[in-house]
């Protein structure tokens, strides 16, 4: 029996992942959705075969499905149906303190009849985004609203240099309500780090993207 992740590739879904193997929870699969119109991570802009690279170095499969914000319940609920007959017994989410995230967590986990687990649930922000850093973690940050995160950070590391700058701007330090997101590029859990060789900044609806020219994988 496993526990399948809810997986965007970035620091805080990571995060619960690596927490709740650290606890005994075995991980079967990932499941990760991306937009219809350009095959990313919603928000995040990660590109799916970046997240591909990431199951292939944890060593965990993933299931990688398209979608719309019209249609995102149904098409989560078809996804994770389709692993229960593998033994999937529960779900592990990345959220932190956003209630009405944590709401529907439930209620969709209740509905599919699976448990649903939530390791980083009721930390601080500071503590979360240190722990990750602390725990041996790289990540990117890939995407941020251009009003509140200056684009030069765009494409740097997570660090505790990162993590001053975000205290000094008055917002979430891990991004909860979508003022930055990351790519996790490797740490304790992954047998390989994905180095982005080239990237470029885009500027769309307000917000920084990195777009990955071109990346590898290494040892």
């Amino acid at each position: 029996m496993g526990y399948i992740v809810s997986w965007s590739g970035g620091k805080d879904s990571c995060l619960a992942c690596y927490e709740a193997m650290r606890q005994g929870y075995q991980v079967s699969h990932l499941v990760n959705f991306i937009s219809k119109e350009y095959r990313r991570v919603s928000f995040h802009g990660t590109e799916a075969r970046l997240v591909q690279l990431q199951s292939y170095s944890l060593g965990i499969p993933l299931l990688q499905q398209e979608t719309s914000w019209e249609d995102y319940e149904p098409a989560f609920k078809e996804a994770v149906r389709s692993l229960l007959p593998e033994g999937a017994e529960g779900m592990v989410f990345g959220d932190i303190y956003l209630e009405e995230h944590k709401a529907w967590v439930e209620r969709v986990c209740e509905e599919l009849d699976i448990k649903a687990l939530e390791p980083l649930w009721g930390r601080s922000p500071e503590e979360v985004l240190k722990t990750f850093i602390n725990s041996g973690f790289e990540a990117v940050v890939v995407s941020a609203q251009a009003d509140l995160i200056d684009p030069e950070w765009v494409g740097q590391s997570v660090s505790p240099l990162f993590l001053e700058y975000l205290k000094g701007k008055n917002i979430d330090i891990c991004g909860e309500n979508s003022e930055y997101h990351t790519l996790v590029a490797g740490g304790p859990i992954f047998s390989k780090r994905i180095r982005l060789v080239k990237t470029d900044r885009v500027l769309r609806d307000n917000r920084w993207f990195l777009d990955t020219l071109s990346y590898s994988l290494e040892d």
